[in-house]
């Protein structure tokens, strides 16, 4: 047991431990703040080569749980299963969720399929009462968020 947790798998003993180690991160108060904490976590060496899909998983004191790392894909997209941000999500107990993923081009002007998987997950956290914050694209130096740019 692990702080009063089962630990019945291999796989939960592996989420728990991520989530252990992440929980060290202060609280969000702006997408600047999560863009921060997401770029600290990412690999300066793909940034600009592979898409990556990562979920910030968040508490009901927007203090950051953990960073969950859905998918690697290619130079022009990576595969994101809704199905397990849910699963990460109910695991870590978040109450809100910020998704954020890269664009290897640098361009950070979402795609049609952004906005569309954006819409998506939407509906699939309003079913579970989990609050999507923010949806992230980043590059290196800047990052745009769909909160600030009212496409939530």
């Amino acid at each position: 047991m692990a702080e009063g947790h089962q630990i019945e798998s291999i796989q939960d003993l592996l989420l728990w431990i991520f989530f252990a180690q992440l929980k060290i991160i202060s609280s969000l108060n702006s997408s600047k703040k999560a863009f921060e904490i997401l770029r600290d976590k990412w690999d300066n060496n793909t940034v600009e080569l592979q898409e990556e899909f990562k979920v910030l998983l968040i508490d009901r004191d927007n203090t950051v749980l953990g960073i969950y790392s859905l998918s690697k894909g290619g130079i022009a997209g990576t595969v994101v299963d809704v199905r397990l941000i849910l699963v990460a999500a109910l695991k870590a107990k978040a109450s809100a969720i910020i998704l954020a993923h890269n664009h290897p081009s640098g361009n950070l002007k979402p795609s049609g399929q952004d906005l569309n998987l954006t819409k998506k997950i939407i509906k699939a956290t309003k079913l579970l009462d989990i609050d999507l914050l923010d949806h992230i694209i980043l590059s290196n130096q800047d990052y745009y968020s769909f909160s600030d740019e009212s496409d939530l």
